[in-house]
């Protein structure tokens, strides 16, 4: 098959079906411009930077809002107020930005979303490129909201696409964590079709975002436990998740994003097909247990 390489703007390309050589953080911004973006918001730092940067060069043709906010609270408020407004809404950032947002993640989970709401966080095993391995999935679980690892270029795309999509669909924001082995890599991606239709932003005198008083909390935990429970059921049957190997091995590696290639390589390398099977997760949480099981 013919794979075509271009420059970071090309990633406009509007050809259903076409394969590029995209780096990973260009597949992410590809996959939020599949999905309909509109709102795009971030602060720099390694290795999340270029996914908004890419953004950035196309714009104007898509008539997308893009900036880089004074910091990570203000850049997720933003977005999160887009996404409220019914915009799909994207912020992105490095690992520490993560305990910086964390107040208003923490409350935004809970006030939920009308829009697709993303938020992307690039973390960076072994230090390649930062000072810190923070890992950011335990605040999907502290804000218990949904997570999805890429493995691949291909999935990169493709999982920011679904990340949109389940977000609106159970109206809580949703987490996307990259790493720096896959946001700085590069792959072939087959390209999705892009939306025609743009949306504009609208608020009702009747709408009311906010995270609940004391006398109200546990129904708006009530109704984001009955949101997870739902993606759990999803997850259960995600396309991104699925094993390899005999059905009755007496070895199993359960592992998620790169770790699942870095396990693939491995067994292929000490020739243990025939005894290690591989569950590669792309959705970490909430854990599809059904699955595992």
């Amino acid at each position: 098959m013919r794979c075509e390489v271009h420059r970071m703007s090309q990633v406009e390309v509007d050809e259903p079906g076409k394969r590029i050589l995209l780096m990973g953080n260009e597949a992410i911004a590809r996959g939020a411009l599949e999905a309909g973006v509109s709102f795009c918001s971030g602060y720099p730092g390694n290795p999340a930077s270029e996914i908004l940067e890419t953004l950035a060069k196309v714009a104007k043709k898509f008539n997308l809002h893009v900036q880089w906010s004074v910091n990570e609270i203000v850049a997720l408020e933003a977005a999160g107020a887009a996404a409220a407004a019914g915009l799909r809404a994207l912020t992105a950032m490095k690992n520490l930005g993560a305990n910086v947002c964390a107040d208003f993640l923490m409350t935004v989970n809970l006030s939920g979303t009308r829009g697709g709401f993303v938020m992307v966080t690039g973390d960076d095993p072994s230090a390649h490129s930062t000072t810190t391995e923070l890992d950011t999935r335990n605040y999907a679980r502290f804000a218990d909201i949904p997570l999805l690892e890429p493995a691949t270029i291909q999935e990169a795309k493709d999982m920011t696409k679904l990340a949109f999509d389940l977000s609106e669909e159970l109206g809580v924001v949703c987490m996307l964590r990259t790493v720096t082995r896959l946001s700085h890599s590069r792959g072939v991606a087959t390209l999705g079709s892009m939306p025609r239709q743009k949306r504009v932003a609208e608020f009702s005198s009747q709408d009311m975002w906010t995270s609940g008083s004391s006398a109200i909390a546990c129904m708006f935990h009530g109704l984001l436990h009955e949101k997870m429970a739902r993606a759990q059921q999803k997850f259960d049957e995600s396309e991104f998740n699925h094993y390899v190997g005999r059905e009755n091995t007496d070895f199993i590696i359960i592992t998620s994003g790169t770790g699942w290639l870095y396990s693939l390589e491995a067994v292929k390398l000490l020739g243990l097909q025939d005894n290690v099977g591989i569950l590669k997760l792309g959705t970490t949480w909430p854990l599809p247990k059904k699955l595992v099981a």
